[in-house]
């Protein structure tokens, strides 16, 4: 089966648009469509249902996707490790949401390869549920996940408590005041929404829910309003007072765990590498918990 076909139809998918999945591949729509057609010719079966503006899998599609990925993610994988012929070179794939790399994950990443000048990384942006799902089929080293989930296969690490503040673009909100106009909603997980439902029970629909937090702030600084972000992302920003903190505001803390199976390969590496949130836990210290 073609590798390339493969990718395709999951850019395809991600975009629910074929131009604009040839945009990202650097290719033609026909291209795209000509792909689309050799695998829907090799599976037998159409992939997706074509109306204009508005591209769905069919029930066919919606089973291979998850095989896709997994042979797409294999193959790249299996091409990475094949190719480092130096021995010395240590090959690493690590994932986590978007708002997790922004926010903590760099600097980690600058720690890995001062450890590990020979180090090989991947790193790769997934929700939550596919993070968990790569970990266990052990196409990926190392997972960030903000909620534990309790699996016998995997080792959980409690790796950084990270506080949740409410920022805002005006000077000295109350709480009401932030929630009342423009306050955009992130998702940080499951946790964080049941907090801040307990929190706040009886604030306006949101003006905007987003799972990345970049976008929350990039957002808020471009037309104003308030979001719970994480005290890296927004540091930067408050000190140039183009933000303020809430004050009244409850802090809502995280979770970061660190996930890896327990039959995993590199066990050494990968708990070398959590040891870099217990040298910086003093950064993501929170004093109210949710």
């Amino acid at each position: 089966m073609d590798i390339v076909a493969l990718k395709t139809f999951l850019e395809v998918n991600r975009t629910r648009h074929f131009g604009h999945a040839a945009n990202n591949l650097y290719v033609s729509q026909s291209t795209v469509s000509a792909r689309i057609k050799l695998l829907e010719d090799q599976i037998g079966m159409p992939l997706f249902v074509r109306q204009r503006n508005n591209i769905q899998l069919t029930d066919a599609g919606q089973r291979l996707i998850r095989y896709a990925e997994n042979i797409v993610t294999n193959w790249t994988r299996a091409r990475q490790e094949i190719g480092i012929s130096d021995e010395n070179h240590i090959p690493l794939v690590a994932g986590a949401s978007s708002s997790l790399w922004d926010s903590i994950l760099q600097e980690w990443i600058l720690y890995l390869y001062q450890a590990y000048p020979m180090l090989s990384l991947n790193a790769e942006v997934h929700a939550p549920e596919v993070l968990l799902r790569r970990v266990l089929e052990r196409s990926m080293d190392i997972a960030f996940v903000f909620d534990d989930p309790q699996s016998p296969d995997l080792e959980c690490l409690e790796l950084a408590h990270v506080p949740l503040l409410l920022v805002s673009t005006q000077r000295e909100q109350t709480v009401e005041q932030a929630m009342s106009e423009n306050y955009i909603f992130v998702d940080w997980g499951s946790s964080f929404v049941n907090a801040h439902a307990r929190y706040f029970p009886d604030i306006p629909i949101p003006s905007m829910r987003v799972m990345l937090a970049r976008l929350a702030r990039d957002m808020l600084l471009k037309r104003g309003g308030s979001a719970y972000l994480t005290e890296p992302m927004a540091s930067r920003y408050l000190e140039s007072e183009q933000l303020y903190i809430v004050n009244d505001a409850p802090i809502i803390g995280r979770v970061v765990y660190g996930l890896y199976h327990n039959q995993n390969a590199q066990p050494n590496l990968l708990k070398h590498a959590c040891q870099y949130f217990s040298t910086t836990a003093n950064i993501f210290q929170f004093d109210e918990t949710a």
